[in-house]
């Protein structure tokens, strides 16, 4: 298990990070937006471009997700436009109104920064859903650098992600702290040897908090608060 170890019983133990790499879906964003995109949202609209019933679209499409999930095509508006024959970008516009900062996260963004570390956003997200995000957000104001893994060519669970990520953002795995709601992320980064992992126990607002079996974990970021000055 993943734990601070300065002793306190603080998740964190901030006298051993220099960077800070955040996840974006379901960390820094409320999970509620993609959650209702792919389980509500695509299901209706792809149930009225095929004239079939919504439960049965819904089935169909549970299965083409489950098939590609946790790889590159499952972050693809590209792959999915093509595959289900709908304008994925322009979806996302239709209900972008509900893409949500997670409370804290401002005041904890500011409170690192200020601290003299460096935050970086890590996200498998598309370019064109990221771009629409920090558009709507403006996160981008607070952070360092953001990298896509689809500039990668690989998502944050695989392996060949996090020599990837070195090479594009220099960190030293000791020094870092990782932020992300994906177990399958935190595993990969920990058997590349990042030195703190921190999972989010509510992606999803609108969801009960989920067990987050072997990490330290936090309900939201104002429990990081205060963030102290980099020794």
């Amino acid at each position: 298990m993943q734990r601070a170890a300065d002793g306190t019983g603080r998740p964190v133990d901030w006298g051993r990070v220099e960077t800070v790499l955040l996840d974006m879906d379901g960390t820094l964003l409320d999970l509620h937006f993609d959650n209702h995109f792919w389980l509500e949202h695509v299901p209706r609209r792809y149930a009225e471009a095929r004239g079939l019933p919504l439960e049965q679209a819904r089935e169909v499409l549970m299965a083409r997700y489950r098939a590609v999930e946790g790889t590159m095509q499952w972050y693809c508006i590209d792959y999915w436009s093509r595959e289900l024959g709908l304008d994925i970008a322009r979806l996302k516009e239709e209900v972008a109104h509900l893409i949500a900062v997670h409370p804290g996260v401002v005041p904890f963004l500011r409170a690192l920064r200020a601290s003299g570390r460096r935050a970086v956003l890590v996200t498998n997200a598309h370019g064109r859903s990221l771009e629409l995000k920090l558009r709507r957000t403006r996160l981008g104001r607070h952070l360092d650098a953001v990298v896509c893994a689809h500039d990668l060519g690989e998502p944050k669970e695989s392996a060949g992600f996090w020599p990837r990520l070195r090479r594009r953002e220099p960190f030293d795995p000791e020094a870092t702290l990782l932020i992300d709601d994906n177990p399958a992320v935190l595993a990969a980064a920990h058997r590349y040897g990042i030195g703190q992992l921190l999972a989010v126990r509510r992606p999803d607002s609108r969801r009960p908090p989920r067990c987050v079996a072997g990490y330290a974990a936090v309900d939201g970021f104002a429990a990081l608060l205060p963030v102290p000055p980099r020794g």
